[in-house]
């Protein structure tokens, strides 16, 4: 079978995702493509859906930090974006997506937005609401834990213990 001439071809847009979570998030890109599916189905219904055509081609997630490259056709980028905007969470952990940029092949969406913005984490004790607690730190932010869940702070709630 041959090969369509490339003006036929399908041409595609890639935007490059990063994806922020509590430190006890446990994401994987299974879950990540049907949220986006849903999503889309839901925001743009069935014949919108399938004109973005919606698909993770990379994903990386871990310690509350990933990133993913998001495939979607030539001039449906507007509504996938609004699709992803509809995602608060995956497998029930609460996450927040935000588009990075938009290239025309998945190398330059790597060179361009993703790999470089890692950020350190640390864990260590802080004093938080008068109780020493453990919590991990990026960036002047904080995710402390408390009993079962994590609270968001900024430098200025916490003190190092």
């Amino acid at each position: 079978m041959k090969h369509l001439p490339k003006h036929l071809r399908p041409r595609w847009r890639y935007l490059a995702v990063g994806i922020e979570s509590w430190p006890d998030a446990a994401i994987d890109r299974r879950a990540f493509q049907r949220e986006l599916w849903y999503a889309g189905q839901n925001l743009l219904g069935d014949p919108g859906s399938a004109a973005a055509d919606l698909t993770v081609v990379q994903f990386e997630f871990g310690d509350g930090d990933g990133e993913a490259i998001v495939r979607v056709r030539h001039g449906e980028t507007e509504p996938a974006r609004a699709a992803l905007a509809c995602i608060d969470a995956i497998d029930g952990a609460t996450v927040g997506l935000r588009v990075r940029g938009i290239s025309g092949t998945i190398r330059a969406a790597n060179e361009k937005y993703l790999g470089r913005r890692r950020q350190d984490y640390d864990e260590r004790n802080v004093v938080f609401r008068n109780e020493e607690r453990v919590a991990v730190t990026r960036d002047g932010s904080a995710d402390v834990r408390l009993d079962e869940a994590f609270a968001g702070a900024t430098d200025l709630d916490y003190d190092l213990a």
